[in-house]
């Protein structure tokens, strides 16, 4: 059969970098892993082609014509796009086949979708291609087990246009020891800690150079660090040894805090080619932590931590919540003191949601809070709950905090504060015409025409006086602000209600 997969597309969001892609000529972020890893497992004689709508921008009738079966992923900020495509798809009369984490909760609002393949592929696929073959595949396959991810084939990278994107994502475990309640990781991925071999690592990322792809890899994993003995043993030996060829690729990746616990981890990922992790920090706030479950950020110097992790050769990025039952009016300036002292340059801001499949969301739906689907996107101004505290003053207290860390002069203060801390990693891309042409724009683009032309030119002359190795993430950190700040400044005004209205659903 010829099998179409589709890639809806994302809105303008905190993480789709739009604004940033133009200064270096891409077209989006990051590829689809879930669909060519899917595309692996299909029947090698299937001929298989990938649309993605965040490089293609539209999905032409032919694509339609050629395909047998369209296979769609989603998130669940993709909401909107993956009902445009079903419903075109469905119009065609082409059977469209649908997983992801948006349709493991929403189903059941996707009348267009003629099969749902849902969790962990590996598990539900082969039975409804055996049901294909006998002529009466069922609507719905989904599974509470989840995948020995040791099997798991090397995704197809051969479907990507691959100059057109910034990063490329690969997977080495999946699920989270922890048990934060707001976090929806463990209700898809579970707590069993679950990784791949170093050998079935290096594979894959022969294969992915082989593709030509010498760029920057994400591990996707939520958290990368769970088995640190596993990894100083196993994959991060391995990847030294890798690198050791001359490679020069860079990984980033999620970890939680406690990271900065462990020198010695932190050393190996660094040599290993590492520069950047995500930490959920969340909240300053002890109570908050507590009244989330995020027991491993509990009684900790936070700001020491993340300080710790810069030192070592690490950028921090952050993801911060306002929004919980015990934050009181303080925590706005309290947060915007944490991200300005810790340098945690980009810093991502948001309003609690909570999202199917949660405790947070079991919890407040007892209490009868819970006000429609969530929109999925982190940083829109928007939340799917009834929030204890006034709404107006939850509003303007999450204005006050995007409005100061993003403002030229608090963000590129932060960004040199960074800059101190930040110890120059060992691996590293070497210079491109691709990064010397976003040099050159952003001289024009923010050191000409922008309102934060000042700013830039004296945080370029501090670094090229004092560190001076590290000018291309000084570049790279004020393209991605410029970013940050047509993001902050599009929020619109608080809504509980982002999209429709379930309300009656979920409080049913």
């Amino acid at each position: 059969m010829n099998v179409l997969l589709i890639y809806p597309e994302f809105p303008d969001t905190f993480w789709s970098f739009k604004h940033a892609l133009k200064f270096i000529r891409k077209r989006a972020l990051s590829p689809p892993l879930g669909l060519i890893t899917v595309a692996a497992l299909l029947p090698d004689a299937w001929p298989v082609r990938l649309v993605d709508l965040n490089v293609s921008r539209r999905l032409k009738d032919q694509d339609l014509a050629w395909a047998d079966l369209v296979f769609i992923s989603a998130m669940t900020v993709q909401r909107s796009s993956a009902h445009a495509v079903a419903q075109r798809c469905h119009a065609a009369g082409v059977p469209v086949v649908a997983g992801g984490p948006l349709f493991i909760t929403e189903h059941q609002d996707f009348p267009e979708v003629d099969h749902f393949v849902l969790n962990e592929a590996e598990l539900t696929l082969p039975p409804f291609l055996r049901d294909l073959e006998a002529g009466r595949p069922r609507r719905l396959y989904a599974t509470a087990e989840f995948a020995d991810i040791q099997q798991t084939p090397v995704p197809r990278w051969g479907l990507l246009d691959l100059k057109r994107y910034l990063h490329v994502n690969m997977q080495y475990s999946r699920g989270c020891p922890f048990d934060c309640e707001f976090c929806n990781v463990t209700a898809l991925l579970g707590h069993r800690p679950r990784t791949k071999t170093a050998p079935q690592m290096i594979a894959e990322l022969d294969a992915l150079y082989a593709y030509g792809w010498h760029g920057n890899i994400f591990l996707v994993d939520d958290n990368f660090i769970r088995n640190s003995a596993l990894l100083k043993r196993g994959l991060l030996p391995a990847l030294i040894e890798w690198q050791g060829r001359g490679r020069g690729i860079t990984f980033n990746t999620q970890t939680s805090v406690n990271l900065a616990d462990d020198p010695e981890l932190m050393r190996m990922m660094v040599q290993a080619g590492f520069d950047t992790v995500f930490v959920g920090i969340e909240t300053p706030d002890e109570n908050c932590l507590q009244e989330c479950n995020k027991k491993q950020n509990a009684g900790r110097d936070l700001v020491a931590d993340v300080k710790k992790i810069q030192h070592a050769g690490l950028e921090v990025q952050g993801g911060f919540i306002v929004g919980f039952d015990h934050d009181v009016p303080s925590i706005f300036r309290r947060q915007i003191e944490f991200i300005q002292k810790s340098g945690i340059a980009t810093a991502m801001v948001g309003l609690l949601q909570a999202f199917p499949g949660t405790r947070l969301f079991e919890r407040l739906r007892r209490e009868n809070r819970i006000a429609s689907f969530s929109s999925g996107d982190n940083v829109d101004g928007s939340t799917n709950i009834v929030p204890r505290m006034p709404p107006k003053t939850l509003e303007d207290g999450y204005r006050q905090i995007l409005k100061h860390i993003y403002s030229p002069g608090n963000y590129y203060q932060r960004v040199k504060t960074f800059l101190r801390e930040y110890r120059a990693p060992t691996v590293g891309m070497p210079a491109s015409v691709g990064r010397l042409a976003a040099f050159a724009y952003s001289m024009l683009r923010l050191g000409i025409i922008g309102r934060e032309r000042w700013q830039y030119w004296k945080l370029l002359t501090w670094t090229l006086l004092h560190r001076p190795r590290l000018l291309p993430r000084a570049v790279t950190l004020m393209i991605s602000g410029y970013h940050f700040r047509r993001i902050s400044q599009s929020i619109g005004p608080l809504c509980v209600n982002p999209e429709q209205d379930n309300t009656a659903q979920w409080r049913n």
